[in-house]
């Protein structure tokens, strides 16, 4: 079973679009996971340039955490929900501009994941109004 699946076959799936639903739980989980990646990575630079990096990485690795835990459960959706979807697009852009500034693979990768969850998120939103 996967989430496709539970999600699938939740009570509520008639109160949100299924496909824009899995792709932001799934961009949210990828950022969180790339923006830890470059966290540790920064961390083990050890030059002291990386610090505004590492925060960023690490304030958007837990909020692309939270969300995707609660759009996995996807009722109810209210003002909290979509406070939360807006609190990790505003992450996810202040992470990809830190990211953009570095050279590093690492800080390329999660610039990019930070990019792809803001843009699904934003397409959540909008499939939700």
């Amino acid at each position: 079973m996967t989430l496709t699946d539970a999600l699938a076959d939740h009570p509520a799936r008639a109160s949100f679009d299924l496909p824009e639903l899995l792709r932001a739980v799934e961009a949210c989980q990828a950022c969180s996971t790339l923006c830890a990646t470059c966290a540790d990575s920064s961390l083990a630079l050890e030059d002291g340039v990386m610090s505004d990096c590492i925060r960023r990485c690490l304030d958007c690795n837990v909020i692309c955490a939270a969300t995707a835990t609660i759009l996995a459960r996807p009722t109810p959706n209210g003002e909290a929900w979509s406070a939360q979807v807006r609190a990790c697009i505003a992450s996810c852009r202040e992470c990809a501009v830190e990211c953009e500034r570095h050279e590093h693979i690492s800080c390329k990768s999660c610039a990019q994941a930070c990019r792809a969850c803001e843009q699904a998120l934003q397409q959540l939103l909008a499939a939700a109004a």
